[in-house]
């Protein structure tokens, strides 16, 4: 398994165990959205990697975009509880990767917009992680 699908394992685990991201969206969490999906989801969007090599160690700084969407009227609020809720459950945590080794992991950015449908909230939650690769 790549370092790059590790920490995608690391992130699914960590969102389906989290209370608040269940109650919010159930089971729905996607690498790839099914058609006609039901609203609220998460989805796993864009992903790049700076190698990060010192010491003679192998490593890497590498940015997971998450995406958050939600229908309700229009309105951005049920889309800002969950953003907030993918922020809480992943930011600043220690867990073990299959592949490599997580040395942290942070939440960068949250942004909500409206989609251009004009009834859909996108929320976009930027989750960069400093990993030694094995």
């Amino acid at each position: 398994m790549s370092v790059s699908v590790s920490l995608q394992d690391v992130i699914l685990n960590k969102l389906q165990a989290d209370q608040a991201i269940v109650a919010l969206v159930g089971s729905r969490i996607y690498d790839g959205v099914p058609e006609n999906a039901e609203f609220p989801y998460i989805s796993f969007g864009a992903t790049d990697y700076s190698p990060d090599d010192a010491d003679c160690i192998a490593g890497r700084h590498e940015t997971i975009q998450l995406d958050c969407w939600s229908r309700d009227q229009g309105r951005k609020w049920p889309c800002k509880a969950l953003a907030d809720a993918v922020k809480k459950a992943l930011h600043d945590i220690d867990a073990d990767m299959s592949n490599g080794a997580l040395v942290s992991m942070t939440v960068t950015l949250v942004r909500v917009i409206d989609d251009p449908d004009g009834i859909t909230a996108h929320g976009i939650v930027q989750v960069t992680a400093i990993i030694e690769d094995e």
